[in-house]
């Protein structure tokens, strides 16, 4: 596939045209159309898997485990998954009707949407572009996809590959930057789907509300970790490092973004993290090739801009070395930064994990409820009331209890946030869920019509409707009595 260049709105209107004209042809919504593209991704990842990590080492030095086990891996069980279950997704479901359209049928019949824009992010550059394509394809759309071109490398072999594997009549992809991405929004499209910051997310809400196009807007936020003092200590501290350094080292949307613990118990927690930390990655983490770098330099100064902050200087009790011809950051603990500080009212989006302490835990549920609804939040505990009230209390794009971002595999759980983190959800049957329509259906016969409902209007009608609506049998039975008992007949001549 050719790369997109110079991309003008006339561009971007001419394929959106294009392939419009290829769904309303219905090529798209056959079955056999959607596992043929399923299968087209799938096969782009198995044969082309050494060059998918070389790309992400490009973009982002990440390390081959992870590039393998969070991308590659995760969109392959996507599209086996929805290979697997897509009969089943696509097959109407039948549904119960009332005694007021009896007799009847229904069911509810997904379908495609028609042309669906994804703009997907740069720090998982695979999984975060074709996992929202997997579930458009799987509800029968076409697709315009744009890649981040914060990751050059891997929108490259996106624009490459998605040309070679599945069909071009009805999925493309259109590499550039803001221009770009600017053309795709003036159009008229049958859903966005985007992932990234909220300062965009605000201008793809603008652009989509001039057609009142749906959006899907999956973001970020500050994911709190409250952690109690009744824990596995050693896998509480292994579990918190694999959520944020080790993924992404931190520039994730999951990734936990502070700590709320119990003043006593905080030394405990980051002699735990610390001595876990040295055993991942040595006594020289910017050395370490199991830590992706920061993605540029840009980012790299947003983040010593947070932790050179006067307010946030002296409270580094790990890390805090940097490397910016590396763009590197190590992995750094700080405790009881100031709540007005940056570091605390940012998306951290790196390798900086501040450590809050308080006197009880229940006072972590006021701090969270005071920020932006996060992401995902999580807890570590073997207190079973402490998790009936995490639940109860937290709100969140999702929850996790004893452990932290591992929840974006599992894809019987919907995905995504609330309120600023985010709208709608994806993952699995969800993803099918977020690119269909879901039409009901209404089936009825011409038997059983009921005289009622046609005018001359009656109080004995009015009443026979007003039992049918309320669903009393006995208020039914009392109305069709009254109704037959205030009938009138003509007079017999006789009389």
């Amino acid at each position: 596939m050719e790369v997109t260049t110079n991309f003008s709105d006339e561009d971007a209107a001419a394929m959106v045209a294009e392939l419009r004209g290829t769904f309303t042809s219905g090529k798209t919504r056959s079955y056999e159309w959607r596992i043929s593209q399923l299968k087209g991704i799938l096969k782009m990842m198995e044969d082309n898997e050494n060059e998918i990590v070389d790309a992400l080492r490009s973009d982002l030095n990440k390390p081959a485990f992870e590039s393998v086990l969070y991308e590659i891996s995760m969109l392959k069980s996507s599209c086996k998954v929805a290979l697997t279950e897509l009969k089943h997704w696509m097959k109407p479901e039948k549904v119960k009707t009332t005694i007021v359209a009896f007799p009847s049928s229904a069911e509810i019949v997904a379908e495609p949407l028609g042309v669906v824009l994804v703009i997907s992010a740069w720090n998982y550059p695979i999984l975060l572009s074709l996992d929202p394509v997997v579930g458009a394809i799987a509800a029968g759309n076409a697709v315009i996809l744009k890649p981040s071109e914060v990751s050059p490398a891997t929108s490259s072999l996106l624009a490459k590959y998605v040309g070679q594997y599945l069909d071009s009549s009805a999925i493309r992809v259109v590499e550039g930057a803001v221009s770009e991405t600017s053309a795709l929004l003036e159009q008229k499209w049958d859903k966005i789907f985007y992932t990234g910051n909220g300062r965009v997310a605000h201008i793809v809400m603008t652009a989509a509300a001039k057609h009142l196009t749906p959006v899907v807007l999956e973001l970020g936020g500050k994911s709190p970790v409250i952690v109690d003092s009744d824990v596995n200590l050693k896998i509480t501290a292994r579990r918190i490092i694999a959520g944020k350094w080790g993924c992404n080292n931190g520039q994730a949307c999951i990734s936990p973004d502070y700590v709320i613990t119990s003043r006593d118990f905080a030394p405990k927690l980051i002699d735990a993290l610390k001595r876990e930390l040295e055993r991942f990655y040595s006594l020289e983490p910017l050395e370490s090739n199991d830590l992706s770098r920061i993605v540029n330099s840009n980012h790299f100064d947003r983040l010593v801009r947070l932790l050179d902050e006067d307010k946030v200087v002296g409270k580094i009790v790990h890390g805090g070395h940097r490397d910016k011809s590396k763009l590197k950051i190590a992995p750094t603990l700080l405790l009881d930064v100031p709540h007005d500080s940056l570091i605390m009212n940012e998306e951290i989006f790196g390798p900086l994990l501040p450590i809050v302490t308080v006197d009880k835990l229940k006072e972590s549920y006021d701090m969270i409820a005071s920020r932006t609804k996060p992401l995902a939040a999580y807890l570590f505990t073997n207190n079973k009331t402490l998790k009936n009230e995490f639940v109860r209390t937290v709100s969140a794009g999702g929850l996790v209890i004893n452990d932290s971002a591992i929840h974006l595999a599992v894809h019987t759980l919907p995905f995504g946030g609330v309120e600023g983190s985010g709208m709608g959800s994806y993952h699995g049957k969800f993803s099918f869920d977020a690119f269909s329509h879901k039409k009901g259906v209404l089936y009825r016969s011409f038997l059983g019509d009921a005289p009622a409902r046609y005018p001359p209007y009656t109080n004995g009608k009015m009443n026979l409707l007003k039992a049918l609506f309320g669903g009393s049998i006995l208020g039914i039975l009392r109305a069709l009595i009254g109704l037959v008992g205030c009938r009138s007949y003509p007079k017999k001549k006789s009389e």
